[in-house]
């Protein structure tokens, strides 16, 4: 018995059907039955699944074609029914004859591209509509703060499209694209390419800059200098000071610890070269007053954008993230720091999840927005409680979650011997070391920098690239100035 499906059709409010057309996704299924070979690669090329068709039948009966194809299985006319029989669906997909009738009612496989179009679109329109639906019912929710559902909401819809934009590359056109970037650098003598330089030679040696959409974690224990670090390189970024152009870079910023008039005050008497302690204590001298005034006259130029909203959750901080890349064209972004951001969704599994959900978020930013992602971390005690320490971290030694080490395409961990009198080079108080512990495309080792406490101002060491340790030996003066 052949069933009427548009009978199951549900009925939206106000008597409104969502989009859907019926002929279009009997075309698809019909094509796929009298062509299956072709037709389902586009299909699943074009990320059709089994919820883009809106009759419950059709559903059915694409749920099946997609597990044949898995298993191995041609699809016809007969291995379909057989297949719906032996799952006890045939009759809910409306019978053998409605599989019949749907041959019959596909003009022409040559269209099927054409349907599958019609399925999509008809999809993504459904979607939209669920997803304002729900965003409308969220806003009647007395517990609901309006800047996290604004954000979430505009996730929601981000997501519609997440993955409606694949495509596959061309092998030649690929192999085209990296010669050229091949022959810019053999021409130029540069090897950055695309990366950011982060402002300190020894660093770039190793790193060969910030990268596109990698995640680049600076992990350190408290009062070593992360943040100091992070905003050195920030002002590099900014001003382009060791860019081969000299063209500075947008850079956002969401620091969760500290205010922006803290951080603008650290930043100025930086590069002031002016103790902070003394400007807050209400010392200003003519001399320093005058190296603030250019300090800040340099700095104003910088292209930098501060968020320092206290505990965000992640989903907000990707929203506002999105709208400063949009906004400002934003090339960096740091964050300070991961242990402070929150996740709603897994707030009540453990700080574990939680952190997992957090790192995985931060790592799908940096790839969604194609800018590399400076987090700064925290690391547990380890370091200290070790027998006989010299504060050197591991890995393991990320706070709260193995998932950060995971995720992070580059682990920089960064101390200072000088606050460990276990350390062989403890006497140096200038010295310190940051541990490239982890990088996806390129070496590990240790890089030294010279730390000016009194300025909070980082600086290139001579010969700083594992000058006293095995790794990467590379000589400073190739670096291009």
């Amino acid at each position: 018995m052949v069933r009427d499906l548009g009978a199951e059709k549900p009925i939206a409010r106000a008597d409104r059907l969502p989009p859907y057309s019926e002929e279009a996704e009997r075309g698809v299924l019909g094509a796929i039955l009298l062509e299956s070979s072709r037709v389902m690669d586009l299909a699943i090329e074009s990320q059709i699944t089994p919820e883009s068709f809106f009759v419950p039948g059709h559903r059915l009966i694409y749920a099946a074609m997609v597990q044949m194809v898995r298993s191995g299985q041609a699809i016809d006319l007969l291995t379909v029914g057989n297949y719906l029989r032996g799952h006890e669906e045939l009759e809910q997909s409306g019978g053998e004859l409605y599989l019949e009738r749907l041959v019959d009612s596909t003009p022409t496989v040559a269209h099927a591209e054409y349907y599958i179009d019609i399925v999509r679109q008809k999809f993504l329109l459904r979607a939209i509509i669920n997803c304002a639906r729900d965003a409308e019912a969220a806003c009647y929710d007395p517990e609901q703060m309006a800047d996290r559902l604004l954000s979430q909401v505009e996730q929601d819809f981000l997501n519609i499209t997440e993955n409606q934009h694949g495509s596959v590359a061309v092998w030649g056109d690929a192999v085209a694209e990296v010669m050229e970037h091949v022959e810019r650098v053999f021409t130029t003598k540069r090897g950055l390419g695309s990366a950011i330089s982060t402002g300190f030679a020894n660093m770039d040696k190793v790193l060969i800059g910030l990268r596109p959409a990698e995640m680049i974690v600076l992990a350190a224990r408290p009062s070593m200098g992360k943040t100091s670090l992070a905003m050195n390189v920030a002002e590099h970024v900014a001003l382009g000071t060791k860019d081969p152009d000299g063209i500075g870079r947008a850079v956002g910023i969401f620091s969760l610890e500290m205010s922006y008039a803290s951080l603008v005050q650290r930043m100025l008497c930086c590069r002031a070269e002016i103790q902070g302690f003394r400007l807050a204590q209400g010392f200003v001298s003519d001399d320093f007053h005058r190296r603030l005034v250019q300090a800040a006259s340099v700095l104003q130029k910088a292209k930098i954008y501060m968020d320092d909203t206290g505990g965000l959750d992640v989903m907000e901080l990707r929203a506002r993230a999105r709208r400063m890349k949009k906004k400002y064209g934003i090339e960096l972004i740091v964050i300070d720091y991961l242990q402070l951001l929150n996740c709603r969704e897994y707030a009540k599994q453990g700080r574990q999840l939680e952190t997992s959900a957090i790192s995985s978020n931060l790592k799908a930013m940096a790839k969604e927005l194609n800018v590399p992602v400076l987090v700064l971390s925290q690391l547990s005690r380890a370091p200290e409680q070790r027998t006989g320490s010299d504060g050197r971290p591991k890995l393991s030694d990320l706070r709260d979650s193995g998932a950060i080490e995971q995720d992070a395409d580059v682990v920089l961990m960064l101390r200072r011997p000088c606050k460990y009198p276990g350390s062989e080079r403890s006497d140096d108080t200038t010295l310190a070391i940051v541990d490239v512990a982890k990088q996806r495309n390129g070496p590990t080792g240790e890089i030294e920098l010279i730390f000016e406490d009194s300025y909070t101002r980082f600086r290139d060491r001579d010969h700083g690239v594992d000058g006293y340790a095995g790794g990467p030996q590379v000589e400073i003066d190739e670096v291009p100035e």
